[in-house]
């Protein structure tokens, strides 16, 4: 019996876009998101966005690897940035990575590479996913492609995620993550409205910061611009 196959496959993966390269500046920022939001990110992987880096002033990569996973998250390659930036990179340990259906990054040089099959994009929008029971602590669901229906309440340190609307007929006390990284026009409903955190294509509010959303209500979470917004329903 063969020892192992390769095969293509896609994933959902959160990509961290850094705005700064000064690896004191990015850990501290994200202890404080912990603080604010228990359990957010934690143990999962995620890509480096390099884009609005400055081509000549690269982080120390090896460094913030370090500190991502001593806080327990898992870096594991890159996306966006020009050569200079992905080659740093690429030397501490994170190559770059391409989205399905996305444009290829310049490639660096490297000694003869083995060939991996390219992951297959995704077949086009997918059915609503419908779960009939509540979501516990610790569980994630991802409705890859459409529409997440949830037919009971998501509980604190459970994950909903679609790359459409999410709806929850039911309290959303856990995290809710709508539009995927960017369908702006993404949405997420809540019969009792009480969460940890809601995202929309990457936009975020953690409890902390929900202002004058109405809470314990039925409530859309829409966004306006870069803002969310917040709307009582009914």
């Amino acid at each position: 019996m063969e020892p192992f196959r390769l095969r293509g496959a896609n994933f959902n993966l959160l990509v961290l876009r850094l705005l700064d390269p000064r690896v004191e500046v990015i850990v501290p920022a994200l202890a404080d998101q912990f603080r604010r939001a228990p359990g957010f990110l934690r143990n999962a992987p995620i890509v480096l966005g390099l884009d609005d880096l400055d081509p000549v002033a690269a982080p120390d990569f090896n460094d913030l690897t370090a500190q991502l996973r001593a806080v327990q998250i898992a870096p594991i390659g890159t996306t966006g940035g020009g050569p200079e930036l992905r080659a740093a990179a690429q030397a501490a340990g994170l190559p770059p990575l391409r989205a399905a259906g996305g444009e290829t990054p310049q490639p660096i040089a490297q000694p003869a590479p083995v060939p991996i099959p390219e992951p297959l994009p995704p077949s086009g929008w997918q059915p609503t996913l419908v779960v009939d029971q509540a979501v516990r602590a610790g569980q994630r669901i991802w409705a890859q492609g459409g529409d997440l229906v949830v037919r009971g309440t998501v509980n604190p340190g459970a994950e909903v995620i679609a790359d459409g609307n999410v709806h929850v007929y039911g309290t959303l006390r856990g995290r809710a993550i709508a539009g995927g990284a960017d369908n702006l026009n993404a949405r997420i409903f809540a019969l009792n409205f009480e969460p940890e955190l809601v995202s929309i294509a990457g936009y975020y509010a953690v409890r902390d910061g929900l202002g004058d959303a109405p809470l314990g209500r039925p409530v859309q979470v829409c966004l306006i611009g870069e803002s969310m917004r917040f709307d009582r329903l009914g």
